[in-house]
């Protein structure tokens, strides 16, 4: 099921999508919120997987809320202006709902962010397993097998790729993005870097060496890395 909350200062929209997600089977909305201050303050506390947004709302548009949200979380806006739609679609949303839109219309778009969640979310039956990540106002399709290791910046985060000089920049947190990498093939062994042990080159007392980089191994994640890398 994918993880949802919606934001609407117009409750009967809310209520339409509380019924449509129901209806589905595939959405599990968690929340809604008429005061989209209140959402955002919710989200950025409470994840999720899929955000349905109107756009045009009195204190902050949604288009100025979803640029805000820090986690690489997918929208479905909504909003009876069709004028937004081009501005919408300019910042990756899934898809854009012109109000008022029936069950078929809302299915349509849900299905579309179920394609998406399926690349996301690694699955064991699924070996050759993908992230999607925003990054150039786009949604860059990355293969798991394929990440290195991850730098930390501040609100960004730099993803090293195998044969690609160039890392994949892309706002999010790293407990985010841990949340969505493989437990037992990612280890996060520094506040600032995250690894894939498959990568390791060398092991040199409290420095990692992956892909040609000297990685430190900070003191609060060396018991649990050693731990698993002796094992």
């Amino acid at each position: 099921m994918i993880k949802a909350i919606a934001i609407d200062d117009e409750l009967p929209a809310l209520k339409i999508i509380e019924h449509f997600c129901e209806k589905s089977g595939i959405i599990e909305l968690q929340k809604t919120f008429s005061r989209p201050t209140e959402g955002l303050k919710y989200l950025r506390k409470f994840p999720a997987d899929l955000l349905f947004l109107d756009i045009n709302m009195p204190s902050i548009s949604g288009i100025e809320l979803y640029k805000a949200v820090e986690q690489n979380t997918m929208v479905i806006f909504s909003t009876a202006y069709g004028e937004f739609a081009v501005e919408g679609f300019n910042l990756n949303a899934v898809d854009y709902l012109l109000k008022p839109y029936t069950y078929e219309r809302f299915l349509q778009a849900v299905n579309k962010a179920n394609d998406f969640y399926s690349a996301l979310v690694p699955s064991e039956k699924n070996q050759e397993a993908y992230l999607f990540v925003r990054a150039d106002y786009s949604l860059i399709k990355i293969a798991i097998n394929d990440i290195v290791l991850i730098e930390g910046l501040d609100d960004y985060l730099k993803i090293y790729i195998q044969n690609n000089s160039k890392p994949v920049v892309t706002r999010m947190t790293m407990k985010g993005i841990m949340e969505k990498l493989p437990s037992k093939e990612f280890i996060r062994v520094h506040r600032s870097f995250i690894i894939s042990f498959s990568k390791i080159e060398s092991v040199r007392k409290k420095n990692i060496t992956i892909a040609g980089k000297e990685i430190p191994v900070g003191s609060s994640y060396e018991a649990e890395f050693f731990d698993i890398f002796k094992k």
